[in-house]
């Protein structure tokens, strides 16, 4: 089956099989054809290569290389003990070294990745999506712990938080950044700080605060993306709306059915607002594929009123989309987002930037369940980063490859998952 097939190591036909694997391929393998064998195995040469120079000696990038090859591999789980005997290693001494102790900047490595996922799945109409996820934990000595809301559990729990940039395009979707959200029962601590590694400079900081200033890194670096979505919780942050305009960076953002709304007549909440639109306004769209097919919703946008602060050629708008199906209550369910694009910008634009919302999510799975993402078992504040860091590494390489895949495996993989206002209605 690999006859004509060049690979450069036995190293290197492991690490393939691994990320076959993860990403699904396994039971195809012999669907592979030797160009496409060639190809995968130059990405993973391409992946370590891409970050060898991070680190200084040779043991830690050795090191570094067994850790995201045991990211990769299809272990039910990912912790230093797991990762070390997949390494061949007798005790997970040298993982933790590489975690807690060894001389690498993992902020380096993420612009690495970064420029790797963009020069890879970049695209002009690209979208920045800023979203965070909880990582449960016991204790209260793993840094940013603490008992709050967790998303990702749908309630109060003892977890961490992290916040995450996602870049989405027609190509792909892949994390290119993370923070991690330290509390002010942390922030106002500086013993418990220190305890956990946390740098004496680190200030508390909200979670649109930590989002910014993974945008403002993406944007000054280059990272070709027209539009910037997210949830409620950095939506409703005028201040986060505010930077956005002022980088004459697009935004979709969800807010709550109470935002209020300027216009000529005084403020309106965004949910009166939507009950006057006009039958004419709602137009049915998918705002992309899911799980099970289109996500299909009616929609409705408006152009708010001008109040003078909008850079020359940009507007403002109210998106609305409303649920096709009737809840308990026999209502349609409203969901509600502020845009800023340039005037003109068609409805199905803001939609599709709406939907591009859902490819965070994606990542968040993709990344707990194929590459460890969660599984770290360390408390230090920059152990958190440099293992979060390598799972996005090792995720970012999934996501290239799954983009350039061919159709056959693709299709193969898809299988093995399973009151009124002055604002203008658009009709």
């Amino acid at each position: 089956m690999l006859a004509g097939v060049a690979l450069s190591t036995t190293a290197a036909l492991s690490d393939l099989e691994m990320a076959l694997g993860g990403l699904g391929f396994g039971s195809v393998w012999g669907m592979l054809t030797d160009g496409d064998l060639k190809a995968w195995v130059a990405g993973l040469d391409d992946l370590f290569a891409l970050v060898a120079g991070r680190f200084g000696r040779v043991e830690p990038r050795r090191r570094a290389r067994a850790y995201v090859r045991g990211l990769l591999a299809p272990l039910a789980v990912k912790n230093g003990w797991t990762l070390a005997e997949a390494a061949g290693d007798a005790t997970p001494d040298g993982m933790q070294r590489l975690l807690n102790a060894a001389a690498w900047d993992a902020g380096d490595v993420r612009d690495d990745v970064r420029g790797y996922v963009a020069r890879h799945l970049g695209a002009a109409d690209g979208v920045l999506v800023v979203d965070e996820t909880g990582f449960l934990k016991k204790g209260a000595r793993s840094a940013g712990v603490q008992r709050q809301y967790s998303g990702t559990a749908g309630r109060i729990e003892n977890c961490q938080l992290g916040v995450f940039c996602a870049y989405a395009t027609g190509k792909g979707r892949a994390l290119v950044d993370r923070e991690l959200y330290l509390p002010k029962s942390w922030t106002d601590d500086p013993g418990r700080c220190q305890e956990a590694a946390v740098p004496e400079d680190v200030q508390f900081a909200t979670k649109p605060e930590l989002a910014r200033r993974m945008l403002e890194r993406a944007l000054d670096a280059g990272v070709p993306a027209a539009w910037v979505t997210a949830d409620e919780a950095y939506g409703r942050d005028s201040k986060f709306r505010a930077w956005l305009e002022q980088r004459r960076v697009g935004y979709v953002v969800a807010v709550g059915s109470n935002q209020a709304i300027a216009g000529d007549a005084g403020a309106s909440r965004a949910d009166v607002l939507a009950a006057h639109a006009p039958e004419l306004a709602w137009k049915r769209r998918s705002c992309g594929d899911g799980s099970k097919g289109p996500r299909v919703y009616d929609w409705a946008a408006a152009t708010l009123p001008q109040d003078g602060t909008e850079p020359p050629g940009w507007s403002r708008y109210l998106l609305v989309r409303r649920s096709l199906a009737r809840n308990a209550k026999g209502e349609h369910e409203h969901a509600y987002y502020l845009c800023f694009a340039p005037s003109g910008t068609p409805d199905e634009e803001l939609i599709r930037v709406a939907g591009s919302r859902w490819a965070v999510e994606a990542c968040f799975q993709a990344a707990k369940n194929e590459v460890g993402l969660d599984n770290y078992q360390v408390r230090r504040y920059d152990a958190w980063y440099r293992h979060v860091t390598l799972a996005l590494l090792a995720h970012a390489y999934l996501a290239v490859t799954a983009a350039n895949a061919p159709k056959a495996l693709a299709a193969a993989s898809s299988q093995s998952r399973s009151a009124r206002s002055a604002v203008s209605w658009h009709t």
